[in-house]
Parts: structure tokens; C-alpha cells; sequence
């Protein structure tokens, strides 16, 4: 038998490179039956929370699948992320409402028991033991203001909410901020769009692109040069005039809102290092902003937040940097850990707990008044 030294040059270079090519495959293998794996721990299937959602034929909305069983996310039977509600709603039941995209909706902590809106409605049963309390968890990641007013419209006000709070903004910046950067010749799509053609197939590959971008990017995220250039009072009015809108519709269906700011891991007094960290999420679905450029964008929102709610007699819930930015709080830019999600919980029910209003919907209730 000839040794592999004896082989003509050609066909050993030819064995080298087929087994470069199988050893890389097969690697490759390992690493995605491994990223499918922990995300079927995480979320009860093989590729990842976007499997969680249907489109509702009647109100073409994005809603999670009625029954869903995902990892730690359950979904009743009416498409919401929490425990099973009675319909017709009893007469003496409290009932909440909680409008809101993917910072509701509570993804990203360990079980329903830990989003905030569940947190929130227990800390309200605590306060009130002989009021009946329930809730209705409407957060859909990728809301923006316009969806959740939809969603009110035809999935929650037949429900019969007594208090509806509003958690607000988040993807509205990223729309808002995209369109102005294509204005500015900044951006033609969103990042999402930009992933190569394998990226939709392979989540393995899905995940080292967007990481690669990611790290691309927080090589330039302290930079003002070649960012959105934000003039904030012209980028927050689009979000005013919607958010008007919903909250007017709100006031419409439950007799109290709440309007609650919004609360980031990235903020002004943190450090250039903290800022780049904090600002990664952030970042990949908004490159055309820079660090600051993202705090400003969350100012001017928090700003309209305020002004909307005097204007229109909601319920104020402020403190928003109660939630230290760090990553025991944020599991990214802006979504919660359960930590966070516990802080989050606690300014929301401070206000409706110091709230006069929701003492009078309380004592109603308890009393057997009619309104």
C-alpha cells in the first residue's frame, strides 16, 4: 500500500480539501443542532420566539398562538401571554390591561410569573385582599403605538378592561428613526432586511451575522459623524399625535389609564464603555444612530410621554431610571431580566396603588356599586 506521500500532488491536495470541507461541514452541524437545542429549551421549538406567533385573519395582527405552550411562555386560550380570563368579565373583578409590544409581552424572563404585568396584578391583590384582580397581558413584540390601538380595538375592549396602562415607544423610535435616516440618505431598510439569504435558515449563521454586526457597530457607537441627526421635537411628533390617539381610545374602553415612561439600559451619566455595551441591541436595529443619538430619541419620547399625559388625564408613571442600567436589569438594550421586570413592576404599582382614581374603581368593586 502507497502511503499518502505518494500520491500524485493533485489528488492530495484534493483529499486535504475534501476534508477541510467535511470537517467544516461537520462542525458547522454541531453548532446549529446546538443553538437549535437551547432555543428549543427557551422556547419550546427549534427556531425561536418568531414560531410563538400567528397572523389574526380578522385583524391581520401579529398575535401569539392561542394554547401556545413555548418554554417558559404560556398563552391562554385567547392569544395572551398570562393565566385564562372569564368572559363575560364578573361584575366584581378588577380587570387590567396591559398595551405594549416586546417590553410587555416579557420574552426574555423565566416564566409568566415573572413579566411584569403579572407582578404588577399580584402587588395589586396584596394591596386590595378582598378585591378580585385579573389581567390581560396585550404586549405583541414589534408593536408599535398604531398596533396596540388595534389591538384595543378589536382583541381588548371586548374584555371589558377597568384599567388599561400603556407601555409605549420602543418600536415607534425604531420606525420613526429609519424613515428619517432614509430621508437623510442613512438607510434604504431596516437591519433585519440586510441579513444574507443563509441567514433565514440557518440560525447558527443567523446568529454569528448579527453579532458580527453588532461588534461592527460598537467600533462606532460614540461617533456623531454620518448619524441620524435627531431634532427632537420633530422626531417625537409623529409618536404624539398616535399616542394621543390610543390613549383618547383607552380612555374610551376603562376608567383609568396609565401612561408609563420608557426605560433603557442606556443613559447619560454611564461611562463610554457602559454606553457602547448598553447601546448593542439598540444599535443593530437603529445603525444609523449613534449612542447619544438613542438617548435623545428616548428623551424626546419620554418628553411627549409627560406632555400626553396631562393633556389627556392619565395616569403619570415615571422613574424610569429607577431600573439601574446594567445588565442584572436589562438582558439588552431594553428588554427586562427578571430583576428588572420585578422593578419595573414596582414603580407601576406604586402610582396605581397612590392613585385616587383606582382606590374609587377598587371600592366600587368590593362594594357592589354600579359606576
Amino acid at each position: 500500500m502507497t502511503s499518502i506521500q505518494e500520491w500524485p500532488k493533485g489528488l492530495r491536495a484534493l483529499v486535504l480539501a475534501l476534508t477541510v470541507v467535511v470537517g467544516s461541514s461537520v462542525l458547522f452541524a454541531a453548532g446549529e443542532v446546538t443553538v437549535r437545542i437551547r432555543h428549543r429549551l427557551k422556547y419550546g421549538n427549534l427556531w425561536g420566539i418568531e414560531d410563538t406567533y400567528t397572523i389574526d385573519p380578522a385583524s391581520t395582527l401579529r398575535v401569539p398562538v392561542a394554547g401556545g405552550n413555548f418554554g417558559p411562555i404560556h398563552i391562554n386560550s385567547r392569544g395572551f401571554r398570562g393565566p385564562e380570563i372569564s368572559q363575560p368579565k364578573p361584575a366584581s373583578t378588577v380587570r387590567m390591561a396591559f398595551l405594549g409590544a416586546s417590553t410587555t409581552y416579557c420574552g426574555e424572563v423565566s416564566s409568566n410569573e415573572k413579566a411584569w404585568p403579572h407582578i404588577v396584578t399580584e402587588s395589586l391583590r396584596r394591596n386590595w385582599p378582598a378585591a378580585q384582580f385579573d389581567y390581560v397581558n396585550a404586549g405583541v413584540p414589534g408593536y408599535g403605538v398604531q398596533d396596540s390601538l388595534k389591538s384595543l380595538r378589536v382583541r381588548v375592549a371586548s374584555l371589558q378592561p377597568d384599567v388599561i396602562v400603556i407601555y409605549e415607544g420602543h418600536n415607534d423610535i425604531s420606525g420613526i428613526g429609519l424613515e428619517l435616516a432614509r430621508q437623510q440618505g442613512l438607510a434604504t431598510q431596516p437591519t433585519e432586511k440586510t441579513l444574507s439569504w443563509l441567514s433565514k435558515y440557518s440560525l447558527l449563521w443567523y446568529l454569528v451575522e448579527k453579532n458580527l454586526m453588532i461588534l461592527n457597530k460598537q467600533r462606532t457607537a460614540l461617533r456623531a459623524e454620518g448619524t441620524l441627526q435627531i431634532d427632537r421635537e420633530t422626531f417625537a411628533a409623529p409618536f404624539e399625535g398616535d399616542l394621543i390617539e390610543l390613549v383618547t381610545a383607552s380612555h374610551q374602553v376603562a376608567d383609568l389609564v396609565a401612561l408609563v415612561t420608557l426605560s433603557a439600559q442606556l443613559r447619560r451619566d454611564q461611562s463610554p464603555k457602559q454606553k457602547v455595551q448598553a447601546s448593542v441591541t439598540s444599535l443593530y436595529y437603529m445603525p444609523y444612530m449613534s449612542a447619544d443619538g438613542v438617548i435623545e430619541s428616548f428623551e424626546s419620547f419620554n418628553d411627549i410621554i409627560r406632555k400626553v399625559a396631562r393633556e389627556t388625564g392619565a395616569l403619570m408613571v415615571e422613574n424610569e431610571n429607577s431600573i439601574p442600567g446594567t445588565k442584572q436589569y436589562f438582558a439588552d438594550s431594553i428588554h427586562f431580566t427578571d430583576e428588572g421586570s420585578r422593578l419595573q413592576a414596582e414603580r407601576v404599582s406604586r402610582a396605581l396603588m397612590n392613585s385616587t382614581r383606582m382606590r374609587e374603581i377598587v371600592n366600587r368593586k368590593t362594594s357592589g356599586a354600579t359606576p
